[in-house]
């Protein structure tokens, strides 16, 4: 498939094996991009599996090479300026250009009860899931405008549309990723830079998996049940899958969406957003 044949695209967080980001990657490298697939250093922890985030990227670069696309895997610490600073130098060392950046990289620390969250917290959240989005924006705009335009999509949350109690601090920073998707839409639009939130829902991830049994102990119950009781409130009863999420950001980053920016897409089968 050529849809995105010539593009670049960077994403973000990408290292999880039942992630999102490395969804994404794939489907991108799928439509014809090359792809940078980068991570933050140090361990993955998927219930009582322990992985090397930087062997995953290997892994995943070696996976979409496999397929026939190109792809580079990058160490990136996204609230470390200098780290951006390293990585966009190394992909325009690459591949030339960046047409396409995805700000999938994300952390559920403060996703808690209000009264339980710490202001280290409310800070660490706030450098994963806010300032790490925008540093990376700041320094890859000038290169969009410079090359005639480009797609920011950053991976929010429908807790970026409304609030589920439980989830304090990651809510009001995904709440804060969708104003920066519409500053930078409202700002970038006449240099045909398009910049869009896509809002998962209920998303069969490591993640998510770890937020049902949190919240199947405070509750008391099982997993089974507390899953139930969540997708209940979904419309399609179930929850979704990473290429689900994926297929709607390659949407946002082709051609059919030049018309599209300053939206919150939500990717949720129908979940309530919540208050």
């Amino acid at each position: 498939m050529t849809l995105l044949a010539g593009k670049v695209a960077l994403v973000t967080g990408a290292s999880a094996p039942n992630g999102i980001g490395r969804a994404i990657a794939h489907a991108l490298a799928a439509s014809g991009a090359s792809v940078v697939v980068t991570d933050v250093a140090g361990d993955f922890i998927a219930g009582d599996e322990v992985y090397d985030k930087t062997l995953l990227l290997h892994a995943l670069v070696e996976d979409i090479e496999h397929n026939g696309s190109s792809a580079l895997g990058l160490t990136l610490d996204v609230t470390n300026s200098r780290d951006i600073d390293q990585c966009v130098e190394a992909t325009q060392a690459r591949f030339g250009r960046i047409d396409i950046l995805v700000n999938n990289a994300g952390s559920i620390v403060g996703a808690d009860n209000f009264l339980s969250t710490t202001a280290e917290q409310w800070e660490a959240s706030f450098r994963v899931n806010v300032l790490g989005p925008m540093l990376l924006s700041k320094k890859v705009i000038p290169l969009m405008r410079d090359n005639g335009g480009g797609r920011i999509i950053n991976i929010g949350s429908t807790g970026s549309l409304g609030a589920e109690a439980g989830f304090g601090a990651y809510t009001a920073m995904k709440h804060a990723l969708a104003g920066l998707t519409k500053t930078l839409a409202a700002e970038f639009g006449v240099d045909g830079i398009l910049c869009n939130t896509v809002c998962p829902g209920y998303i069969n991830t490591d993640m998510h998996r770890a937020a049902n049994t949190r919240l199947a102990g405070e509750h008391g119950i099982s997993v089974e049940k507390m899953k139930q009781q969540r997708y209940a409130r979904v419309a399609v009863r179930d929850a979704g899958t990473p290429q689900d999420v994926a297929s709607a950001v390659v949407y946002l980053a082709g051609p059919d969406s030049v018309y599209v920016t300053g939206i919150n897409l939500p990717v949720s089968g129908g979940v309530p957003f919540g208050i």
